[in-house]
Formats: C-alpha cells, sequence, structure tokens
C-alpha cells in the first residue's frame, strides 16, 4: 500500500513538473517510480512519452531561429498523437501532462522571437500562440490572441477555424459554428484538422473519415456534411459584394470541376458547399422558388446521393 501511494505521489510531481515544462525534472520523478514499481503500467506509459518528447527537444538546439523550433514542436505534438496511440490505451492525465507540456514549451519557442520580429508578425504570432493556449488548455488568453489575429485576418481560413474551436471548447456553441461554416468555405485546404479538438468538429470529421475521404478530400467534404447534417446551422445574410463572389466562384469552378483530372475530387465538394452558401442566400433574401430548384438540380446531377440526404 505504502509503495502504491508512493508511486501514486511520483507520478502526480512528475505530472506537474511536466505542466511547469520540466521535462528532465519529470523524467527523474518517473524513473524513481519505475524503481518502486517496475511493472506499473502508468509509470511505463509515461517514460515511453517522456522518451519521445526527450529525443525530440534535444534536437531543438539544432534551430537557430525561434519562430522554426515553436512550429517544430507543434508539428511534434501532432507525431505524439500518433505515437501513443500505438502504445495501446492511454493514461488521462499523463496524455493531458504531456499536452500541456508539448504547447507551452512551442509557446516558449515563439516567446523567444526578437521583440521587433514580433511586432512585424503580430497577427501571424497571434495565431500561433493562441493555438498553443488552446492546446495548454488556457481558452481565455487562446480567444485573446486569436481574436487578435482574427481582425487582421478576417479572410484566413486557419485563423478563423482554430478560433472557431477555441468558442466550441468555450462553450460558444453558436459562435463556433458560425465560424467553422465560414472557415471551410474560405478555404478548406489551409485547416489544420489534426490541431482541432472540439467534439462537434471532430465527431463530423469522423463522420466523413468513416465514408472513405481522407487527406485534402477530407477537409472539401467536411463542409458539405456540416450541411447536410445538421451542424453548421448558424448563418449570416451575404453582403451584395459577396454574393456576386460567390457567384463568380461557382462559374469558375464549374468549369474547371468540366475539364475533369486530378483536382476533380476536390472541386466537386468545393463546388457543392458554395451551392448550398447560394441556397442559404436565396432562402435568406426570399428569392423566387424557381431559382433554389435551379441550384438543387446541379447538386442532384453532381452527388444524387448528397442531393437526398440536403431535401430529406
Amino acid at each position: 500500500m505504502a509503495d502504491q501511494e508512493s508511486v501514486a505521489a511520483l507520478l502526480s510531481n512528475a505530472y506537474e513538473s511536466l505542466r511547469g515544462v520540466d521535462l528532465a525534472g519529470a523524467t527523474g520523478l518517473l524513473e524513481s517510480a519505475l524503481g518502486v514499481d517496475f511493472e506499473q503500467p502508468e509509470v511505463l506509459w509515461s517514460l515511453k512519452c517522456a522518451n519521445f518528447w526527450a529525443e525530440r527537444t534535444a534536437r531543438l538546439g539544432s534551430m537557430p531561429n525561434p519562430f522554426e523550433r515553436g512550429e517544430y514542436v507543434v508539428a511534434q505534438w501532432k507525431s505524439f498523437v500518433a505515437f501513443s496511440a500505438k502504445l495501446g490505451p492511454s493514461f488521462e492525465r499523463g496524455y493531458y501532462a504531456f499536452k500541456r507540456f508539448a504547447f507551452a514549451l512551442a509557446i516558449e519557442q515563439y516567446g523567444a522571437l526578437p521583440q521587433e520580429e514580433q511586432s512585424s508578425h503580430e497577427a501571424e504570432l497571434a495565431l500561433r500562440v493562441g493555438r498553443c493556449h488552446k492546446g495548454a488548455g488556457d481558452y481565455d488568453s487562446a480567444l485573446r490572441l486569436l481574436e487578435t489575429a482574427a481582425r487582421d485576418r478576417r479572410e484566413d481560413a486557419e485563423t478563423l477555424a482554430e478560433l472557431a474551436d477555441t468558442y466550441a471548447l468555450s462553450g460558444e456553441q453558436r459562435a463556433s459554428k458560425a465560424l467553422f461554416r465560414e472557415a471551410f468555405y474560405v478555404g478548406a485546404q489551409r485547416i489544420d484538422i489534426e490541431l482541432l479538438e472540439s467534439e462537434m468538429i471532430r465527431r463530423l470529421a469522423a463522420r466523413v473519415a468513416e465514408l472513405g475521404y481522407t487527406g485534402a478530400e477530407l477537409a472539401e467534404w467536411i463542409p458539405v456534411y456540416g450541411s447536410v447534417l445538421g451542424v453548421f446551422t448558424v448563418k449570416r445574410e451575404l453582403k451584395a459584394v459577396e454574393v456576386g463572389k460567390l457567384k463568380q466562384s461557382i462559374y469558375q469552378l464549374e468549369n474547371e470541376a468540366k475539364e475533369g483530372g486530378d483536382e476533380r475530387a476536390l472541386l466537386v465538394p468545393r463546388l457543392i458547399n458554395r451551392y448550398f452558401w447560394l441556397i442559404d442566400h436565396y432562402l435568406a433574401s426570399k428569392e423566387d422558388r424557381s431559382r433554389i430548384d435551379e441550384v438543387l438540380l446541379k447538386v442532384r446531377i453532381l452527388e444524387p446521393a448528397i442531393y437526398k440526404q440536403y431535401i430529406a
């Protein structure tokens, strides 16, 4: 019993060290726990994770640019997610301790940028650091930074998606749905799906993945199924200039889709999503039903299955 209590205390202290971005201290505590009980599953799992990060952080010294180091750490977090999945069932407390370690470490790297570089790349840095605060669980700081980034990058899909994700994690579901819909319309290929955490978007992405879509295609189909499955339900009215751009975009995509080629797999869902936006505009502006039916016919010709789900 005393040994179990000792291991539990050492694990807790190790996780606290990780939260303080002290990987060496955490590793020492985990090794001490292993000395008490060399078969304790959580200790073994955590040591494997600590070794993963020790190998990665050792490479930071060879990267002179702080921004590059920050990007590297975030990329390694994505690798860690895949790595930890291969270890079998994870230990939630330990997983989140390593997550906080990774994103706090990335924040440290970005923060080492010279002040003049921070000032000249304020919006870009606000996006990067805001995303890391989200990953570390500090949603208030994440929102403050991501809202700052969004003010300067109103049409950047990556920024809008990260802000939408943070709104969802903060309980602001309505704002989240509106921004996710906007982000995937602006540019699905700019969105890093792997770094999105909200249950809403993860379930939607998983549902689309079950249909066999991966990579770039998955990103383009997410907004289509977001509409079909009633996820992206919060919409806004378009300005006249936006309607003009939407129709121009549809015309261009229709021509590109007719040409076929390797890009057609991406163009079809992108085009359908724009058809849905146009239908929503017609409904909001109380256009004649014939216009809506005309667009629906185009959806039906492109993807009969989507058409049936949409009108159901």
